[in-house]
């Protein structure tokens, strides 16, 4: 009988957890506005796709395709100018990996900005983050560059990134905006990665969440390879060795 009460409770809990997933994905879906993509996704066969020769071997599958990207961004456009759009916009990209959404999604809000009744002044600016060795986070975050972050003062600070993954290198930068006083800082990543390292962070603007793999394309790099893809990829073992950097150069071996 203690038997059959034990497996009665399992059971019971292990409906409980999965209806508490089942919300879950549901308010990210829903509340967050958020495209997920679940961990049994696969993606497509490169074949499908036009990829570069000399990259043939060195990914698993096509992710995302860059024509979805493009629609998913041209909507989270739409949604930052309706919660954004009413004053002075500086929109500050967080480089290397974000200059391809952050284009994309700039030509975007401009052309929102630009025919609306009451359009707002938009201006730019670039930061750089350090956090990455191959595939792996290495804890230590570097902040270079901003011109002038005095100018911030007062703004609607929009801050691009490629994907959020635990979250401590966005922490850090939103730390350091907040000394200069902005108005209002928001912040919107292209993906966001489902990870056990994550803080907790959650960006106001997100195109896909995606499972925990290391993806590359449409600028998201493995040590400065793979910004030229257009689509986003997973990268095959192969392609990790191939261009895996060395501890101390920097370069790939």
């Amino acid at each position: 009988q203690l038997q059959t009460i034990c497996v009665c409770v399992c059971v019971c809990v292990c409906v409980m957890l999965s209806l508490l997933f089942l919300f879950w994905v549901i308010y990210i879906i829903v509340a967050l506005h958020v495209l997920c993509y679940f961990d049994e996704e696969q993606g497509y066969d490169l074949d499908l796709f036009c990829i570069p020769k000399h990259y043939a071997s060195d990914l698993e599958r096509v992710y995302i395709p860059h024509g979805l990207i493009l629609d998913r961004t041209e909507r989270l456009a739409r949604q930052i100018m309706k919660e954004m759009g009413g004053h002075h916009i500086v929109a500050l990209c967080v480089l290397k990996g974000g200059y391809k959404f952050f284009a994309d999604l700039l030509d975007y809000i401009k052309a929102l900005n630009r025919n609306s009744d009451r359009s707002i002044p938009l201006t730019v600016d670039f930061i750089r983050l350090k956090s990455y060795c191959n595939d792996q986070s290495t804890g230590e975050i570097k902040v270079i560059g901003g011109d002038d972050l005095c100018t911030l003062t007062g703004k609607n600070v929009l801050v691009v990134e490629d994907i959020i993954d635990t979250g401590k290198t966005m922490k850090t930068l939103l730390d350091l905006l907040k000394q200069y006083n902005p108005k209002m800082v928001k912040v919107a990543s292209l993906l966001v990665k489902r990870t056990p390292k994550s803080v907790g962070y959650r960006p106001d603007f997100v195109g896909f969440e995606v499972p925990d793999k290391f993806v590359v394309g449409y600028a998201l790099d493995y040590n400065e390879y793979f910004r030229d893809l257009n689509h986003i990829c997973v990268i095959s073992e192969t392609g990790k060795e191939k261009y895996k950097a060395g501890e101390e150069t920097g370069v790939p071996l």
